[in-house]
């Protein structure tokens, strides 16, 4: 008799420090799925034939982490419009049969703030730190939301441009040098840089620069409070901790393998908050 249990992945190179497993690992066990939810090492050279054969292997479909994100983008017959803008899938799925991609980091950013700053796309002008691959479904979900004055700050300059040319009005390019000056009348201060992560401490700009209504959100979660926020939170600003994105960005993918619409908890804060913790 064919194996019934419903299967799902997150596959990245390396993937060992992916948390997915353990939250959606929760969920089927909250909602008594038969499925199972497993962490597979891909190496770029091996990436294609793995999506290829992902039916034949039984699985439903599952996650894409760094650095395979623009290669599903390319493999995936069709594309959510989400993964079109942002040029990136992290969320494969069949649909009869036609390996569909998605991209659901945009969802799960603007998902974290509703949780925390409900209102928050009206606070004003954003400024995005950083012009990577995390930034691009920032934008995407800033625009979704309203925010009609989006400002890039990143290192090189040409790779914010890049970014403005993509996104179109509203979305303006500029070099660290000015960040000071663009901090003034904005609402919402986003880090989507490695800066504040565990041993690159250090800060991209200054809260302290920012009106009082304004909004800090950091998408780094290893530290949960990161050197930013740490600094917004002394300076009396709202803050919003990165990991409510990674829980909230895994529910749709969630619902298309398993059938059930998931709910991020407290439950399940506090058991990805336990494994950040550094093992003695």
């Amino acid at each position: 008799m064919a194996d019934a249990t419903k299967k799902a992945f997150v596959t990245g190179h390396p993937v060992k420090h992916s948390r997915s497993p353990k939250i959606h690992g929760h969920w089927l066990a909250r909602h008594g799925i038969d499925g199972s939810y497993q962490a597979i090492d891909v190496a770029p050279e091996n990436f294609a034939d793995f999506v290829k054969t992902l039916q034949a292997n039984g699985y439903r479909g599952g996650n894409v982490t760094i650095p395979h994100k623009e290669a599903a983008f390319a493999l995936a017959e069709r594309r959510d419009q989400a993964a079109q803008e942002i040029g990136a899938v992290n969320t494969l799925w069949f649909e009869d049969g036609v390996l569909w991609g998605g991209n659901t980091d945009a969802h799960g950013f603007a998902a974290n703030l509703d949780d925390h700053a409900p209102g928050w796309a009206s606070e004003g002008p954003a400024v995005v730190l950083g012009a990577g691959g995390a930034s691009r479904a920032v934008i995407h979900a800033l625009k979704e939301r309203g925010v009609a004055d989006i400002r890039i700050v990143n290192r090189t300059l040409a790779r914010a441009i890049e970014l403005s040319d993509r996104f179109g009005a509203g979305v303006s390019a500029h070099g660290m040098a000015v960040t000071s000056e663009l901090l003034g009348d904005a609402g919402l201060l986003i880090n989507t840089t490695a800066l504040g992560m565990h041993g690159n401490e250090g800060l991209s700009a200054d809260p302290a620069l920012l009106p009082d209504h304004a909004i800090v959100t950091d998408i780094v979660y290893v530290p949960l409070e990161t050197p930013l926020l740490a600094a917004a939170r002394a300076r009396k600003l709202k803050t919003v901790d990165g990991l409510g994105m990674l829980l909230h960005q895994a529910v749709p993918g969630f619902e298309r393998w398993f059938g059930v619409r998931p709910q991020v908890t407290a439950e399940l804060r506090a058991l990805i908050v336990a494994d950040l913790v550094p093992k003695p």
